[in-house]
């Protein structure tokens, strides 16, 4: 499979042959839905707490006699029954994450970057450097590549470019990371992915060491 490279004006800059194998039919369909379920649940922070009957504050005085009062039985200002009691089967700080293997990890990006690839959402400059951090720039690029318009992924070569950083967090939809840090739902997340050639070549390198 080959796809074209373009300069930031939006022209042809010529062809890239794709390094790693693409996945086709229904292959990697599993992997995909492991690793995005595996990557949402690390992203839970799992500190919700709540008290039990043993946990709140209060003493284990009885609040009145058992009998002749007219009143139900009570035992404990900490029944969950009470306001300010405990909670029964209340959540507890726990840990969500998921373990899955580096094999489905990397072929379910290359499941997911093949797919997206066949629908033609990829796009890949020859390089990405502004020469201000001025938002005005960086949206001339995103115009030029007909990237407007809805979400994309901008993915870097991880080169420092602190221009390119200040210029495109203040536009909405797009999101920044690096070649070596792509992941499955990075990949599906967006309407386009824009790489430099640097990441792309890096992402298949990666690809290519499963």
């Amino acid at each position: 499979m080959k796809i074209s490279i373009k300069n930031t004006a939006g022209k042809d800059q010529g062809e890239l042959e794709v390094k790693f194998a693409v996945v086709e039919n229904g292959k990697g369909t599993q992997a995909v839905h492991d690793a995005v379920t595996a990557y949402r649940a690390a992203q839970r922070s799992g500190t919700a707490c709540t008290k039990t009957a043993g946990e709140v504050s209060g003493s284990n005085k009885k609040p009145w006699k058992q009998k002749g009062t007219g009143r139900a039985r009570a035992g404990s200002h900490q029944s969950p029954l009470w306001v300010g009691g405990g909670v029964v089967f209340g959540p507890k700080p726990r840990d969500f994450s998921k373990t899955i293997s580096k094999k489905t990890k990397a072929l379910a990006l290359r499941k997911a970057l093949s797919e997206r690839l066949k629908l033609g959402d990829v796009v890949v400059v020859e390089d990405l450097k502004l020469a201000t951090p001025k938002t005005k720039e960086f949206i001339k690029i995103i115009d030029a590549l007909d990237l407007t318009g809805g979400t994309a992924l901008l993915v870097s070569g991880g080169e420092e470019n602190q221009n390119l950083t200040r210029a495109a967090r203040n536009v909405a939809g797009i999101t920044l990371t690096t070649g070596d840090s792509l992941n499955t739902y990075d990949v599906l997340r967006p309407d386009k992915l824009l790489f430099t050639k640097s990441a792309f070549e890096q992402v298949e390198a990666r690809l290519n060491k499963e």
